[in-house]
């Protein structure tokens, strides 16, 4: 099967753009080389014409087909490239198309694979109707694949024929899949109140750190904007009143900024949100200009968060957000993780949560009362190195000479309070399934890990936690945000606690894998006995031989209580 035709055009557009754009700009600077009008004309002609036969050729030697084990991608212009991935590995196929790409009908493919970072195969671009058949024909045929596995029996492959014939194949596939599809469950769809809440109690980190940039000097054509402390004189104003108003006004622009940017942000981002959920799946749908449809496979879940902020904890709503194995849907670069559900009450957090994953309850083991100390150290130290950092700015700069200096002092009254939230929201708990903890005060996490997605426990101890006689033990997971140390953690527990914690851990793992290969063989044989001529047992019998529990298998979809 072929792209979408008008992927040669669109493509070839995106390539030329980018090098028009250098040639206007270096034909509009001045560069001394004699680029005029007619040779930057000239240019971007040529880029798009080699951009052109480029993509022609892409378009022409570009190829996937569906086998009976792989999915097979042969491409390449100059270098030929084929690609063969087998359903069991596809993770996620997520389909994204921004406002453009749906006004032209394309539809841009990512295939992820258990235990990679990064996009596995790429398709750009194919019709909104062929993405979509893709999609669930890998979907259908990963579903049986599985089930293969499980059972050890041949399952029908009911795809088999021509892989090559364009349009008969997706009126054959979405046959198959009308066929086929599992009965779709609407867990989440986001309303407009909830969409406008989700925008306002989002906050952007990263704008502060742009206008510190800009108000800092390191934009030249912004330092006219802040008047000198001469010019100030001038006016009969006393230049630190001036200075420290406008660093007050420059400090409720920053926070009403960001508010701004984290609110358009966020209803850009889930715009039209829907979570549904499947037999062995969840399956989204969220965003504006660029929109965005793809699958969380219940078997590549390893953690599921709660988070919130004094905000949403004072309105009384939390994100729920699941991280998969080394991939988080439509953001492969990215964070990590995807929200499942952006915004919502808390008690109904609690419910999807448990509906995705299981429910633990409980009272959380906190960290000694001690330990507050240590945490209110690091604030005074904090505090004391912003101090003396404007101090000696206020003696060696002149301009900055009459600034009030001892300001950051004043969080030496807030600093005990802080101390006691932070150990107030830090904790861990043991559950019958899960190992669970909580750790943040403006953006408290609280993450649920099942025992048998462990892959490593870890004690650390750095040289401040030996001297305060305390450890942290980390739940390691397959998830991508374990390369960036956002596991599950129990933070700044006793050390005695720590080594019984991290002992208990490994032993539940054991057991729980333990127990999940028992109840996948007896499944397994209860399955082939019910297939078995003159068998006549019934799916509730294999469920009895399994503790009642049909989804056991440590790769397969969670339990289900």
């Amino acid at each position: 099967m072929k792209l979408a035709p008008l992927s040669v055009p669109y493509r070839a557009l995106q390539k030329a753009g980018r090098l028009a754009i250098t040639l206007v700009v270096l034909g509009s600077v001045g560069t001394g080389v004699g680029f005029g009008g007619a040779l930057v004309a000239a240019g971007i002609g040529g880029a798009i014409a080699l951009a052109l036969a480029y993509e022609f050729a892409y378009y022409q030697r570009y190829q996937y087909t569906f086998t009976d084990d792989t999915f097979d991608i042969e491409s390449g212009v100059l270098n030929r490239r084929e690609r063969e991935i087998p359903y069991g590995r596809v993770q996620n196929v997520d389909i994204s198309r921004n406002v453009i790409q749906r006004l032209l009908g394309l539809s841009a493919i990512n295939l992820e694979t258990a235990g990679g970072g990064s996009t596995e195969a790429a398709i750009r671009y194919v019709t909104a109707d062929a993405a979509t058949t893709i999609q669930d024909e890998i979907r259908r045929r990963k579903r049986s694949d599985d089930q293969q596995r499980r059972t050890g029996t041949e399952a029908v492959d009911d795809a088999e024929g021509d892989t090559t014939g364009g349009d008969s194949e997706a009126s054959d596939s979405a046959a198959t899949r009308e066929f086929d599809e599992p009965d779709e469950e609407l867990l989440f769809e986001i309303s407009a109140s909830e969409l406008a809440l989700a925008g306002i109690l989002s906050f952007d980190p990263r704008v502060p750190g742009l206008l510190f940039a800009v108000f800092t000097g390191s934009i030249p054509f912004v330092s006219p904007v802040v008047p000198e402390p001469a010019a100030v004189a001038t006016t009969g104003l006393d230049p630190t009143l001036v200075l420290f108003v406008m660093g007050v006004v420059l400090l409720v622009g920053l926070v009403v900024l960001s508010w701004v940017v984290g609110a358009i942000s966020a209803v850009v981002n889930y715009w039209g949100f829907r979570l549904t959920r499947s037999e062995t799946e969840l399956r989204y749908e969220r965003g504006l200009l660029q929109r965005y449809s793809g699958t969380i496979p219940f078997e590549k879940i390893q953690t599921v968060t709660i988070s919130d902020n004094p905000l949403k904890r004072r309105a009384g709503y939390a994100t729920l957000a699941v991280e998969t194995a080394g991939y988080a849907p439509g953001q492969a670069n990215d964070r990590g993780s995807e929200a499942a559900v952006p915004i919502a009450g808390q008690d109904r957090i609690r419910r999807l949560a448990e509906e995705i994953d299981g429910c633990e309850t409980g009272a959380f083991n906190r960290p000694p009362k001690r330990i507050r100390r240590r945490y209110l150290a690091r604030y005074l130290i904090a505090l004391a190195g912003v101090t003396g950092l404007l101090y000696a700015g206020s003696v060696v700069i002149d301009a900055a000479a009459g600034l009030p200096w001892y300001l950051p002092l004043v969080g030496v009254l807030l600093a005990p309070i802080a101390a006691h939230y932070k150990w107030l929201h830090r904790g861990y708990q043991l559950g019958a399934d899960h190992f669970v903890t909580r750790n943040g005060v403006w953006n408290r996490e609280t993450k649920r890990v099942p025992y048998h997605r462990l892959q490593t426990v870890i004690d650390s101890r750095t040289l401040f936690q030996r001297r305060w006689r305390v450890a942290t033990v980390i739940g390691d997971t397959a998830g991508s945000l374990s390369l960036l140390g956002n596991d599950a953690a129990a933070v700044d527990i006793e050390v005695d606690d720590a080594v019984s914690l991290r002992s208990e851990l490994r032993d539940r793992l054991q057991a729980s894998l333990a127990d999940r290969r028992r109840q996948r063989t007896g499944w397994s044989a209860a399955a082939q006995e019910k297939e078995q001529p003159g068998g006549t047992a019934s799916t509730a019998d294999a469920n009895e031989s399994t503790g009642g529990e049909t989804n056991t298998t440590a790769d397969d979809e969670p339990r289900r209580k």
